[in-house]
């Protein structure tokens, strides 16, 4: 290990991609805030408890961990946003009504999602609170479409699920079987899948119809396969209703939209519709969203929520980088320079701010390549009585 390195999946960002993020992140939280989300900034660590109880569990293996050295309790850095946007809408604003609220920052993960993936996103999201229909889950998702279309990112797919499906269909479970069902679905693991429910007593529509869902993936056909292989229970007829929703809402966005109802994730944490974004370019997926009703109990309330996040590097590394524009160099004046050239010179240079462009302040002693190097591709020179930009010779 040298001094100059970082741990492994973490990664410095280096202009312009570096600029291109706080850009974007500026152009997202300002688009959020035109739709009605107030921004919130939570603390980058928290109590431990804070982080991981309840529906937070989802996130216990993936937290960074240590012990405040103020108090002697645990304290993790977080991993993941939305349980703290969670505490804020239930214990801190106490709203009635509904609640719209955006975020940014970076988290940190203990281990990485993939072997590709960084240990530092930086996340921004929205989050809505206080309506359980599905048109609230119909406003993030076609809002989250909307923020990576202006970025940018074309032919995005969003893959939808719901986690009432699964819900339903292991009423009456242990904890423990229905956590092991879950990762057999996820991972889709067909033979497992099959000798694990050959050693559970189960009705046969229930048993068909958890041995169909690795299968239910691709378009608009499946819920109307799933019509005929789930039971006809009113929580999945309801869920089916909900999906068909959302995909009208996208379809109207002009999304492309598919399903996989084995696509789970967040045990723990989603309780309804589940969407992620795909990019062409990407194996993982850009974002993430869905219902997660209830998560607040652990903080004194309960309530309707539903939201998205973004994992801004993973959007940036998608998206062409331009070069960053050039500064213009304004020279250091001797001290012989008369009156009126230094008081122009700063007119200028104040002027040409003011418009956005940047300017560099010479700092003597310096050769010229270095300013070259610094990004100055132009320079203020003294001309006819004013100070006229004019291409930077190397």
């Amino acid at each position: 290990m040298t001094l100059w390195t970082v741990p492994d999946h973490f990664r410095d960002e280096l202009p312009p991609a570096a600029e291109r993020l706080e850009s974007l992140r500026r152009q997202w939280l300002d688009r959020l805030r035109v739709h009605g989300y107030q921004l919130v900034a939570p603390p980058l660590i928290e109590y431990l408890d804070a982080l991981t109880v309840g529906s937070g569990r989802d996130l216990a293996e993936r937290t960074f961990q240590v012990v405040d050295p103020l108090t002697g309790k645990p304290v993790a850095v977080r991993p993941d946003m939305t349980p703290q946007i969670a505490r804020i809408d239930a214990h801190l604003l106490n709203r009635s009504g509904v609640t719209r609220l955006c975020y940014a920052g970076p988290v940190a993960h203990a281990r990485p999602a993939n072997l590709l993936a960084l240990r530092e996103p930086w996340q921004l999201g929205a989050e809505l609170y206080g309506h359980a229909g599905v048109e609230a889950d119909c406003e993030v998702a076609c809002l989250l479409l909307r923020l990576l279309a202006e970025a940018g990112l074309r032919h995005v797919r969003l893959e939808c699920a719901h986690m009432a499906i699964f819900r339903a269909l292991t009423r009456g479970w242990s904890e423990a079987d229905a956590e092991t069902l879950f990762t057999l679905l996820r991972a889709k693991d067909r033979a497992d899948l099959q000798r694990f429910l050959a050693g559970q007593e189960l009705p046969a529509e229930v048993r068909a119809a958890l041995l169909w869902l690795p299968h239910a993936y691709g378009g608009e056909e499946v819920l109307a396969e799933a019509r005929r292989r789930l039971p006809d229970w009113p929580e999945i007829a309801a869920a089916r209703t909900q999906l068909t929703a959302l995909a009208k809402a996208l379809a109207a966005e002009g999304a492309a939209v598919g399903f996989d109802l084995a696509d789970l994730r967040g045990y723990y944490y989603h309780t309804g519709v589940m969407f992620a974004a795909f990019a062409p370019g990407s194996a993982a997926a850009v974002a993430l969203g869905g219902r997660y009703d209830g998560m607040g109990a652990a903080f004194g309330r309960a309530r309707p929520a539903t939201g998205f996040s973004i994992d801004l590097r993973a959007v940036v590394t998608l998206l062409p980088l331009s070069p960053l524009p050039g500064a213009i160099l304004a020279p250091a004046l001797g001290a012989d320079a008369p009156a009126k050239q230094r008081t122009a010179l700063v007119e200028r240079v104040a002027a040409l701010r003011a418009a956005g462009e940047v300017v560099v302040d010479e700092l003597p002693g310096h050769p010229r390549e270095s300013w070259f190097e610094a990004g100055c591709t132009r320079q203020l020179v003294w001309e006819r009585g004013a100070w006229h930009v004019v291409p930077f010779a190397e």
